[in-house]
């Protein structure tokens, strides 16, 4: 009995965590990356447009990185022909906020 009862407080305390992580990342992005993304992730706000931002929500798109290099464009932002198209976050998220930024991309997808 005490065994299933543990086990049930485990994975009632992993669900919650999950959960507790999915709105910090939700947070995050809201502050840091729904300015030029747009809060849904298709990237139709002003200043996205004027940066040719990415449609984070189009499939494409999402096949065209893999997690890792998400990471290293949210860790060291990017840059395209010389000009910096999305700052980097390096030094404002911690890698644990910059993986649920990822995993929270990942679910933008249409």
């Amino acid at each position: 009995m005490k065994t299933i009862l543990v086990l049930v407080a485990m994975t009632v305390f992993a669900a919650s965590t999950t959960s507790l992580r999915a709105a910090d990342a939700k947070a995050l992005w809201d502050a840091n990356c729904a300015q030029c993304h747009g809060k849904d992730g298709h990237a139709d706000t002003k200043m996205g447009k004027t940066l040719n931002a990415k449609d984070l929500t189009d499939p494409k798109v999402q096949s065209a990185f893999t997690d890792a290099k998400a990471t290293q464009s949210i860790k060291e932002g990017v840059k395209e022909n010389g000009k910096t198209t999305m700052k980097a976050f390096a030094g404002k998220l911690t890698d644990g906020e910059i993986q649920a930024l990822v995993a929270y991309v990942r679910t933008l997808k249409k």
